[in-house]
């Protein structure tokens, strides 16, 4: 569906992206994460031709989006702040949309404002933030578009309302096949919806994993050894990763095959020795370094 291939683009002399390559099928959910400045607004915006790449190129259904405009016409964006449009009605939201997107489904709208208790004739200024958030994924959904991209669709948002977007985002996934690209620093989220993960770092792809790769390849564990310390022959290792020490308890994060280490593990009979739930937040603060992921 989507195919981006050696995207790069400089802002004001800084290279932002550097030849950054992914795809994109039909029915996926795709998390994009990395630290702050990393560059995925950027992207995200690169994508949809908002901002034009210095090299490389975005093809969707096979067509380059740049010498065929069209084809944006499948894909909708929707920023972190829409304040643009707190001056519009739900009236005048809809007449652009059907402006813009030629499969707009405005009976489909009207039915999901009605599901979602959204308010029909007030202006966009008078909405709250997370009513804010639902209207704008509601109206990228009824476009009927093939590929929806979120920037930070649940930032600021109560649990509730998080709740509702993400189940509505899983039923249209799962009924319509569409695709969604979703940058987020709630890794929680990401964890519970996204079946693969594109990491950036430093501008470039750090690397793309399934869902089902991150839970294979990566263990969390925590052992207490009868002394303070890690034995010299634990710390050999070069696929371990220490998360935290605090006394003789000591929690690791082991990359790849882990079955050596484990039985290392167990041959220096440690006081205790038991596998704990390896969240995205682990996998990703050893991929990117520092604990501060976002």
């Amino acid at each position: 569906m989507l195919n981006v291939n050696n995207l790069s683009k400089s802002i004001e002399g800084e290279r932002i992206l550097k030849n950054i390559s992914f795809s994109i099928g039909e029915g996926s959910i795709v998390g994009l994460v990395g630290r702050n400045g990393v560059g995925k607004t950027t992207l995200l915006r690169s994508l949809v031709g908002i901002l034009d790449a210095d090299q490389g190129e975005v093809l969707f259904q096979g067509k380059n989006i740049v010498g065929n405009p069209e084809v944006k016409g499948e894909m909708v964006f929707v920023p972190d702040s829409n304040s643009t449009f707190n001056g519009y009605s739900i009236k005048e939201l809809v007449s652009l949309y059907e402006a813009i997107y030629l499969n707009f489904d405005k009976d489909y709208f009207y039915q999901l404002l009605q599901r979602f208790n959204l308010p029909e004739k007030r202006k966009i200024r008078n909405f709250s933030r997370g009513m804010k958030a639902l209207l704008f994924i509601v109206l990228a959904i009824s476009t009927r578009a093939k590929l929806i991209i979120l920037d930070e669709p649940t930032n600021g948002l109560d649990a509730i309302v998080k709740r509702k977007i993400l189940q509505f985002l899983l039923e249209e996934v799962s009924e319509s096949r569409i695709s969604l690209l979703i940058s987020s620093h709630h890794l929680d989220e990401l964890e519970k919806i996204a079946d693969t993960l594109i990491i950036l770092k430093d501008g470039e792809v750090e690397s793309i994993v399934t869902m089902d790769d991150a839970r294979l390849h990566y263990k969390k564990v925590q052992v207490v050894f009868k002394e303070n310390g890690i034995p010299e022959e634990i710390k050999q290792f070069p696929n371990i990763e220490i998360l935290s020490q605090i006394g003789r308890v000591n929690t690791f994060l082991i990359k790849g095959n882990s079955e050596e280490i484990i039985s290392s593990l167990k041959d220096q009979q440690p006081l205790l020795l038991e596998e704990l739930h390896m969240s995205l937040e682990d996998m990703f603060v050893s991929a990117l370094g520092g604990d501060d992921i976002v």
